[in-house]
């Protein structure tokens, strides 16, 4: 089929174009403007304009449109005028899943952390809403395994025919969805589990821990001991028993990573015998914007996350802490980037908390993802911190520097500096 994307820039659109792509459709796409991913699409051999331009609407089977594009866009409009099957990112799923033996992720956190190490031990197709730093990209295709970050924030996981399900947790998120009502937000996740043949929960979920269903389940308080952290040149692992398994270590800091790979783990174990997923699982790297360490030196490290809800910051946070002490760093920075006014609004208690433990809280203007502008007192809600309010930052040569009004105001060389946000705050914490 010819298929076109609009919004193929995007991290879950672009993943659906590449696989396309290598099952055997023409793909092209388009988008607002040229990014890193556009740059690498056309390189890919994907056709790319931008911006979105109604020219590039001819003959195409199916357009297929992100979350982010609305209907007033002109090659939406073309596309309907032109009587083309025009659908959103999350109705094209039963085409790229439908007869594949998908191996789905979902869960408020750390879902794409599992789908990358389920991935990495299942040496198998994937798609994840992130980069992989094992094959730098969102997408890999082997064969018809698939290891799919499935997304409860439009309810599209329901449509990502999957094999197995595997659900990290079902904390209350992307509410405005699901119109604020919790019975229809836990039925969404009761449903996904439900279609697949085989399931994996952690069953210490405060919902998932209520519910009466035949699953392989994850008791992480009793399943996981004797877990420990090390550096490797500098890098995190973290060392775990999981059940009558055996020791495992994987990339990364943190007991939610442990949590994260032993629900990978008992999943695999459908696939894979024991000593290949031990060995399998050594083939992670980390996925980009994930405690990413975009600079490390003995005296200064900065260190790039995408957390973006109160929960994720709060372990992040720990996994820092861990490496600050191994790393012998006394100084912890924090640089936010909010995410979207509603979430900050509804989560505004928490994220007042989840930043107990740095030595500076430096705070940038909300990234509001196109949201209406809602008035947020920062400096009177976050006051225990005395934190720094600037424009932006940007690296330079061995520091980061806090801008505000075209003007460095500071500078950090020494210590962890921490980014958090889902925001465009990754890119400013990269040297140019």
């Amino acid at each position: 089929m010819n298929i076109h994307f609009i919004g193929i820039g995007g991290i879950g659109l672009s993943a659906l174009g590449r696989f396309l792509k290598h099952d055997g459709h023409f793909v092209s796409g388009s988008d607002m403007k040229s990014s890193p991913i556009t740059q690498q699409l056309e390189q890919e051999g994907i056709k790319v304009i931008t911006p979105h331009n109604a020219s590039i609407i001819d003959n195409q089977d199916i357009v297929i449109y992100s979350a982010a594009v609305k209907q007033n866009n002109v090659e939406v409009i073309k596309a309907l005028k032109n009587g083309i099957k025009t659908i959103p990112r999350k109705e094209a799923l039963p085409i790229v899943l439908g007869d594949k033996k998908n191996y789905c992720v979902a869960g408020a956190h750390g879902k794409s952390t599992t789908t990358a190490i389920l991935a990495s031990i299942l040496k198998s197709s994937t798609l994840i809403g992130a980069i992989s730093k094992e094959f730098d990209s969102n997408f890999r295709y082997v064969d018809d395994l698939v290891a799919f970050e499935a997304d409860e924030s439009d309810g599209s996981f329901l449509l990502s025919n999957p094999y197995c399900a595997i659900v990290t947790n079902a904390e209350p998120e992307h509410m405005e969805y699901y119109n604020y009502d919790l019975k229809r937000f836990y039925h969404a996740y009761e449903s996904f589990l439900k279609i697949a043949k085989i399931r994996v929960i952690n069953a210490e979920d405060e919902f998932l821990s209520t519910l009466d269903i035949d699953a392989i389940k994850l008791h992480p308080s009793v399943d996981i001991t004797e877990v420990s952290y090390t550096l490797k040149n500098g890098e995190p692992y973290t060392k775990f028993h999981l059940k009558d398994l055996g020791e495992f270590e994987v990339w990364g800091f943190g007991y939610h990573i442990a949590i994260d790979a032993s629900l990978a783990i008992l999943a695999a174990l459908n696939e894979l015998p024991l000593v290949e997923i031990k060995e399998n699982i050594k083939n992670y790297k980390g996925i980009k914007k994930r405690f990413d360490i975009v600079h490390k030196s003995e005296q200064f490290v900065v260190i790039d996350d995408y957390a973006h809800h109160p929960t994720e910051v709060a372990a992040t946070m720990k996994s820092v802490s861990l490496y600050s002490n191994l790393k012998n760093m006394e100084k912890i920075v924090v640089v936010w980037q909010p995410h979207k006014y509603s979430r900050t609004v509804s989560n505004l208690e928490e994220f007042k908390k989840c930043f107990n433990g740095c030595d500076a809280l430096v705070i940038l203007p909300v990234y509001s993802a196109g949201e209406e502008i809602v008035e947020i007192d920062f400096e009177k809600e976050f006051a225990s911190y005395n934190p720094i309010f600037v424009d932006k930052v940007e690296a330079v040569d061995k520091e980061i520097h806090l801008i505000k009004d075209e003007k460095v105001v500071y500078k950090y060389s020494d210590g962890i500096v921490l980014g958090v946000g889902a925001g465009d705050i990754t890119y400013q914490l990269r040297k140019k």
